[in-house]
């Protein structure tokens, strides 16, 4: 009853992680997109209200007119009916967080800790795991209060950060649980930006313009920088989402570079619609991006384990699955933390096997399955496999 409500949750946290995480991300690339695409206020009413650009728009059957004011409207006051971006990021990062906590802490010993990496206790796991979130939202935090208005050393430094904690991670946890935590790591860095930064930075300037006070504007300035590196950390975000359900990914021997290199590509299509918002059309930089995920499908093309010569009976592949498959691949698992069989692969009649034989030969000779190797395959046994679905997946030797 445990492990099926498990997955109830799992279910309904993953469906509000997405819907919440479309919210959020649709309104940031929208303001991004009308950041980049103001122009000037035509009207010079509007530019001595302190208009500072405004765009036209039409969506849905009507026309619309943007306006930004950077330090609020002068010579009138400041609306009350004002809507605040934050909700969005706020959902998104607890039901995120919520995820993380049924499916990586408390199913720890399945996905989480690889014994062939580090031999970790689950206390010992979920406390690195807590630890680094907190430790790279400090780095990240300490070094854009140090390095403001220097954008590209900034943006340089925390590549190599996220790089230097891609690799980290690798070291320590089971590669699933690593790239999870990139990217639990930049969703905690980009919703930190909103709820430490940009909009307690937006109330001081509205407290401000209500009062009559100076507008100070560096709030908006810092709110600004942080916006943008949230823009450029959704695309990699989004990958590794998904990442989970693509072990070709995950399971390569170089998994940590594998992600950096698709986090870059994602960094440079995400950089040519930014600058295309400015009118800046730079085909180069999707190019590039297309490029390297064409190396990568190259580079990555499995390598599986040789098949032998040798005959194999089916009977010795039905004692090898038994032994170390069906813990998880059955009608009722019994391996802790499965209340169904992954992708509802079940694996317990000769039929099963067979039928499933190209995908079993593949995920077991690449060393992705079983998940952490927690029933202890033997490489001698994952040949045998391999061999076996080489000669044609016979029942009758």
């Amino acid at each position: 009853m445990e492990s099926y409500l498990l997955d109830w949750a799992n279910l309904l946290l993953r469906w509000l992680h997405l819907i919440t995480g479309i919210a959020w991300i649709g309104a940031s690339f929208y303001f991004v997109m009308l950041d980049n695409s103001l122009r000037p206020p035509k009207k010079p009413e509007d530019s001595r209200r302190g208009v500072f650009g405004e765009l036209w728009a039409v969506h849905g059957g009507g026309f619309y007119c943007s306006q930004k004011f950077l330090t609020g409207p002068q010579g009138e006051p400041l609306t009350h009916d004002l809507h605040w971006s934050k909700w969005e990021a706020y959902t998104t990062w607890l039901s995120g967080m919520s995820l993380l906590a049924v499916m990586y802490w408390i199913g720890a010993t399945t996905h989480l800790i690889d014994t062939r990496v580090m031999d970790l206790s689950q206390p010992a796991a979920i406390g690195i795991s807590v630890t680094f979130l907190t430790v790279g939202w400090l780095i990240y935090d300490a070094l854009c209060r140090s390095l403001m208005g220097r954008d590209g050393v900034l943006a340089l430094l925390v590549f190599v950060l996220v790089v230097a904690a891609d690799w980290l991670l690798h070291q320590i946890f089971s590669a699933r649980g690593a790239y999870i935590h990139v990217g639990a790591m930049l969703g905690t860095m980009m919703v930190a930006n909103v709820f430490i930064h940009i909009i307690p930075g937006q109330k001081r300037m509205v407290d401000q313009i209500r009062s009559g006070q100076p507008v100070d504007s560096r709030p908006g300035q810092v709110g600004k920088q942080r916006s943008v590196h949230n823009t450029y950390f959704t695309l990699p975000v989004l990958f590794i989402m998904i990442s989970n359900h693509y072990p070709m990914t995950y399971s390569h021997p170089n998994s940590w570079l594998v992600l950096i290199v698709m986090m870059l590509a994602g960094v440079l299509i995400r950089q040519f619609f930014v600058l295309r918002h400015r009118g800046q059309v730079k085909w180069w930089l999707p190019a590039a991006g297309v490029a390297l995920l064409a190396l990568l499908i190259v580079l990555m093309a499995p390598r599986p384990i040789a098949a032998g010569t040798d005959k194999v009976a089916f009977s010795a592949v039905a004692q090898i699955v038994e032994k170390r498959c069906v813990t998880c691949h059955a009608a009722a698992p019994t391996q802790p933390g499965f209340a169904q069989p992954p992708k509802g692969v079940v694996l317990q009649t000769p039929t099963q096997i067979a039928q499933h034989a190209a995908k079993m030969a593949e995920t077991v000779g690449s060393g992705y399955m079983p998940l952490g190797n927690l029933t202890g395959i033997t490489a001698d046994e994952r040949t045998l496999i391999v061999t076996w679905q080489a000669q044609g997946a016979p029942l009758d030797h």
